[in-house]
């Protein structure tokens, strides 16, 4: 009998596998890596919204999770993928600058907003009103954390590189089976290819699309993510990723020439030195209609989960939730109601 079967091994699922680890519970999970959008994030975590200099929704809780469990990934993995990286947002007028030192007022942004304006001279970077720092800010490496989790998973025989069959399972006298193999649980963590899960596609994650690209910059020397209408962050030897862009209608991963111009129309508006693209790359973001994460179990299945809508913020989000359904499967713990799918149960009885 195995106790978890988990679909996906992006953010969500690798989170989920790190919970059962610790809870001494057996898994094997299944990947065919039709979802690309852990494997291209941008990766950065940051606890504002710096678009409106608005809380990142329940950061404290997130941020609280988020140290020792990359620390203790990297253990495991023998690399590094968390790398603590200061923030620093450009202002693009006297009135951004007023408004920021607004928002660092409200007692939920004033842990992470450095109240001092910063000047800095960087060459070729035009910012005549200065920058505002966001504290507690870093860079997780998706790409290596997948590559290398999924090659330790395969190593100790729990990794499946294939498709999931939905047809598969089967319920035996209330046993739950996948293809004869007796299972408790199957919890689905495949972002955008909930799609085509006949369980679950009655949830209305959306899916976002994000195109990144890569660029070497021979003359910037940037050590920290810079952000104004895109971000700029170091990847070392003079390397920087771009991003993002957000596209509802378009629900392929393939880049595409439009988000390209988008992307570097807005880099130069701050850049002014020469660059050469080295990498363009897209993925659909699990993003749901009201923002939050897609946490339960299904409502007449008892032993098919969902863990997934991490949207844009999954290396926050992830290490904080995956315990928390842990909890409520095995122990019956309620999960945040605002991410609990009980909150789409009309939906779910209207396709039944």
């Amino acid at each position: 009998m195995t106790d978890y079967i988990i679909v996906g091994c992006g953010l969500a699922g690798i989170a989920f596998c790190e919970e059962l680890r610790k809870q001494g519970k057996s898994f094997v999970v299944y990947d065919d890596r039709s979802q690309v959008s852990s494997h291209v994030a941008g990766g950065m975590y940051n606890p504002v919204i710096l678009k409106r200099f608005t809380p990142v929704w329940r950061a404290g809780e997130q941020l609280g999770h988020l140290d020792a469990y990359y620390k203790g990934l990297e253990e495991k993995l023998g690399v590094t993928v968390d790398t603590k990286l200061r923030l620093f947002r450009r202002f693009v007028s006297v009135e951004e600058q007023n408004e920021w030192f607004h928002a660092a007022d409200n007692p939920l942004l004033e842990p992470y907003m450095n109240t001092s304006l910063h000047h800095m001279n960087l060459q070729g970077v035009e910012a005549p009103h200065g920058f505002g720092e966001v504290l507690h800010t870093g860079w997780v490496n998706t790409r290596r954390l997948q590559e290398s989790y999924m090659a330790l998973l395969e190593k100790e025989g729990l990794l499946k590189r294939e498709a999931f069959d939905y047809h598969g399972l089967e319920w035996v006298d209330s046993d739950l089976r996948y293809k004869d193999i007796p299972v408790k649980h199957v919890v689905f963590c495949e972002g955008y290819g909930i799609k085509h899960n006949p369980y679950f596609n009655y949830l209305p994650l959306n899916g976002t699309k994000g195109e990144v690209l890569e660029v070497e910059i021979p003359g910037l020397d940037v050590d920290f993510i810079l952000k104004s209408s895109v971000f700029l962050l170091p990847l070392g030897g003079h390397r920087y990723k771009v991003g993002a862009t957000y596209k509802w209608k378009d629900k392929t991963n393939e880049p595409t020439e439009e988000c390209r111009v988008e992307l570097l129309e807005k880099l130069e508006r701050f850049l002014k030195l020469p660059y050469k693209v080295v990498n363009h790359q897209a993925g659909i973001r699990p993003t749901v209609a009201d923002r939050r994460p897609l946490l339960g179990t299904h409502p007449e299945n008892k032993g098919l989960h969902i863990l997934n809508g991490l949207g844009s913020r999954g290396v926050m989000i992830a290490p904080w939730v995956a315990p928390l359904l842990y909890q409520s499967i095995e122990n019956g713990e309620p999960v945040p109601v605002e991410t609990n799918i009980e909150r789409f149960k009309k939906r779910w009885l209207k396709n039944n």
